[in-house]
């Protein structure tokens, strides 16, 4: 039986964080280590460039500490194919072809889109790349023929607009593309807040825990997290409900009775915030703390790391130019096809 093929990756634009790990890097290594899937895993510089054209470096210095993160959570090189998106031209020819099927008019209505041309203070000045980025994406998806991409829950209508591609495609040139369906984490934990209380954890906004941070980064960071203001004196009652401290406690503490127990102490009163924060310090160091030290392994031969994405991108180019080679004959433009 074939197995089913996954393709998902983030934007080296800088070291990952626990909002990464919860919405998709969990995922994706539990999926991998089932021996049910092909994963295909990108490191996305070009669509990085999108909005950092102007600072290449960035990108660059960010490529390898996203490729240790992966490592360091437990992406496997021999069960995964970890790849650069820059390495394959075969996606760049494949967005070519797609943009051909989607309208300005599409593309302004992706919810995903607007809410980041907002973020990034973009106005009416939006690159045209970042802009048609969603178009980018399916070919990314569609070269290796993913049925399931894990991803965040925010990136819905991302791949909405591949769906929407692959069935374009398909009506007009016959059935080449496969269309994917989304694997999410599960409700609720699917985007992790910043420190702070934002709805968005990320390095903009300082306020992410990265994979990266030591043990005592870590606990500062812990212990400076939002909570409830009216919380002043251990005796007071206090709200859990956005408290960033229980928030981090649901989605991380495996013992769901202590949590339990936890929140109806610091409702009633006499439960301290530095208390809470300490014990969530600790729950977040068992987690943390063995990717820290496989992170800090793989560090020490930063070379072999490279070696690795080379050899996964050469695998991918094998796999994106049979796709390519497909969607060029489906279409008519392959050289073979014209009679000269």
């Amino acid at each position: 039986m074939a197995k089913e093929i996954i393709l998902t990756g983030d934007r080296p634009t800088g070291k990952l964080h626990v909002g990464h790990y919860i919405g998709s890097l969990k995922k994706r290594v539990s999926m991998q280590n089932s021996g049910k899937y092909d994963s295909y895993i990108m490191i996305a510089d070009q669509q990085a460039l999108t909005d950092n054209a102007r600072d290449p470096e960035k990108i660059k210095n960010s490529l390898i500490q996203v490729a240790l993160d992966y490592l360091a959570v437990g992406l496997d090189p021999k069960k995964s194919t970890i790849f650069v998106q820059s390495q394959i031209p075969a996606l760049a020819e494949l967005n070519l072809y797609y943009l051909n099927l989607v309208t300005v008019s599409r593309l302004e209505r992706n919810p995903t889109v607007k809410a980041e041309i907002q973020q990034k203070h973009f106005e009416r000045s939006i690159p045209a790349g970042f802009f048609t980025y969603p178009v980018s994406q399916a070919a990314d998806i569609t070269a290796f023929k993913a049925n399931l991409v894990p991803v965040g829950d925010d990136q819905e209508p991302m791949l909405e607009q591949t769906r929407e591609i692959v069935r374009t495609f398909n009506s007009i040139y016959g059935e080449v593309l496969v269309e994917p369906q989304g694997v999410f984490a599960p409700k609720g934990s699917g985007r992790l807040p910043g420190l702070d209380g934002n709805a968005k954890m990320s390095k903009s906004l300082n306020n992410a825990i990265y994979l990266s941070d030591d043990a005592d980064t870590l606990r500062k960071k812990v212990m400076s997290m939002y909570t409830d203001p009216n919380h002043i004196h251990v005796e007071d009652p206090g709200k859990v409900e956005g408290n960033m401290v229980f928030t981090y406690l649901d989605i991380f503490d495996k013992d769901k009775d202590k949590v339990a127990e936890l929140k109806e102490q610091y409702r009633a009163g006499g439960l301290g915030d530095v208390k809470i924060k300490r014990y969530l310090n600790e729950v977040l160091e068992a987690e943390l703390g063995p990717i820290r030290a496989r992170r800090e392994e793989f560090a020490k031969d930063i070379p072999a790391v490279y070696a690795m994405l080379k050899e996964g991108s050469e695998k991918a180019n094998e796999v994106a130019n049979k796709t390519l080679e497909e969607v060029r004959r489906a279409i008519g433009v392959n050289l073979s096809l014209i009679h000269i």
